[in-house]
């Protein structure tokens, strides 16, 4: 029997292992969803807001029980922790608030008497999710894939499975009807055949662009819409006129929110030569003052890394990084001891094509770039594969400016780059397509099918 298996990357000793599903029990899964769709689809939005109403407010009242998973299985500091079952209530709470808005019949003059857009379901929905946010990334998938009369399956990173299972729990303690709302616990190997099951009709991937890329091909090759939310090496530009103070305070938040283990965090920060130096001064300061530890602990700012092969290729890509000519200013050296902590990490003098700025940095690692001006900046900032989320830290109206010119699916002005139930995330090139989250994400997994009533008007 496969079992999938949580190592508490903060002490290396395994803490669950769970089995995986057999062909059969996939099978079940897929059945009871499909066969939970048709009555779902048939219920009005208020029926299903009060079920997702209902699950935020059960993850409010348990949340000391649902954040240490969190903490236990993937490192995630407990602050955090309770931070994202909160977060993850929000975004049920804000489609049980606005889906009816957001999928409301759209009347477009034609030559018909009556012409509009209705806004209709598909069906069952997978979601292939990662380990680094498993509260958060089940309800950014789930809530607007249910409130628009979706029924959900959810296959959740291995390496979380009590997440995974305590999510499903969520919508069965609120009485959800059966199969609306699932966990799959199956092998890695075994989801192409979920993909291309006919019971499934759309799949949202979050991951890697290169598992992006297959799951994309997969569904493609179905025919099946699908949404991907990749990697990224986002910039965070810093002109001569930014707020140096704020810039380096978000720059270093940014980098050890759940230990730098985050598509949206920035990844290289690049710098007007004028003021790089300061610039450096005030990032190393924060940086130096945080507290790597025990993730149960609150005053702990930088958990572990999840996993050690994951810590091994983050010191992988700091060393090469020094090796090509990069200054390591703090941290960089493995420490020692049980767990996969790894220090936040300061490097500077970073190129292009060194291994800091080419490939994601998943961890407290902080690479400073620097740039002529504001043009220098931006060529730099463009200068990837990837196109997440970006910032510029400049004056307001400058910043608006240059956001259009950012090859990016988000960019923030004089702020952190994060996501909001209100509003729309997602990346460009090979950072993935599509958007999940504010009234573009519900429309990803709907039929926008188009009314002609006539007779036709002259």
């Amino acid at each position: 029997m496969t079992m999938l298996t949580a190592v508490n990357p903060a002490t290396g000793a395994v803490v669950r292992e769970t089995p995986a599903a057999t062909a059969d029990e996939i099978t079940a899964v897929l059945e009871r969803s499909n066969a939970a769709y048709p009555a779902w689809k048939r219920t009005g939005f208020a029926e299903r807001a009060d079920v997702l109403r209902a699950a935020a407010n059960y993850m409010r009242e348990h949340v000391e029980e649902l954040a240490p998973l969190m903490t236990e299985e993937m490192g995630k500091p407990i602050g955090e922790a309770r931070g994202e079952v909160n977060k993850a209530a929000w975004a049920a709470e804000h489609y049980a608030d606005h889906a009816e808005g957001y999928l409301a019949e759209e009347h477009i003059a034609s030559d018909a008497a009556s012409s509009y857009v209705q806004y209709l379901p598909l069906g069952p929905v997978l979601g292939i999710l990662p380990w680094n946010a498993p509260f958060w990334l089940a309800f950014r998938f789930a809530s607007p894939a249910l409130m628009a009369g979706n029924t959900a399956v959810m296959k959740h990173d291995p390496h979380v499975p009590g997440c995974a299972a305590a999510i499903e729990e969520v919508f069965r303690a609120v009485g959800a009807p059966d199969g609306v709302f699932q966990t799959l616990h199956a092998r890695t190997e075994d989801v192409e055949g979920v993909i291309r099951d006919p019971r499934i009709r759309a799949v949202s991937f979050t991951g890697s662009d290169r598992a992006g890329s297959q799951v994309a091909a997969i569904a493609a090759s179905e025919i099946k819409p699908a949404v991907l939310e990749l990697g990224g090496s986002d910039p965070q530009i810093v002109l001569a006129d930014a707020d140096l103070e704020q810039a380096a305070e978000v720059s270093a938040l940014s980098r050890i929110i759940n230990a730098g283990q985050s598509c949206i965090a920035a990844k290289r920060v690049i710098v007007e030569r004028s003021v790089h130096d300061r610039f450096v001064e005030l990032l190393t300061e924060r940086l130096a003052a945080l507290t790597v530890g025990d993730p149960r602990e609150d005053t702990t700012d930088v958990g572990p890394i999840a996993r050690p092969e994951l810590r091994e290729n983050l010191h992988r890509q700091v060393t090469s990084s020094v090796d090509a000519g990069a200054q390591l200013v703090l941290g960089g050296t493995l420490p020692e001891g049980p767990g996969y902590f790894y220090p936040a990490t300061l490097l500077t003098r970073v190129q292009s094509g060194m291994a800091a700025c080419t490939e994601e940095t998943f961890g407290p690692v902080a690479v400073v770039m620097s740039a002529d001006d504001a043009e220098d900046a931006l060529a730099i900032a463009n200068d990837t594969p990837y196109g997440l989320g970006a910032s510029i830290w400049t004056t307001t109206e400058r910043g608006e400016q240059m956001a259009a010119r950012i090859e990016a699916g988000q960019v923030s002005v004089n702020g952190i780059v994060k996501t909001d139930p209100r509003l729309p995330s997602g990346g460009i090139k090979r950072s993935g397509y599509g958007r999940e989250l504010g009234p573009h994400g519900i429309k990803e997994f709907v039929n926008a099918q188009q009314v002609w009533v006539g007779p036709a008007q002259s």
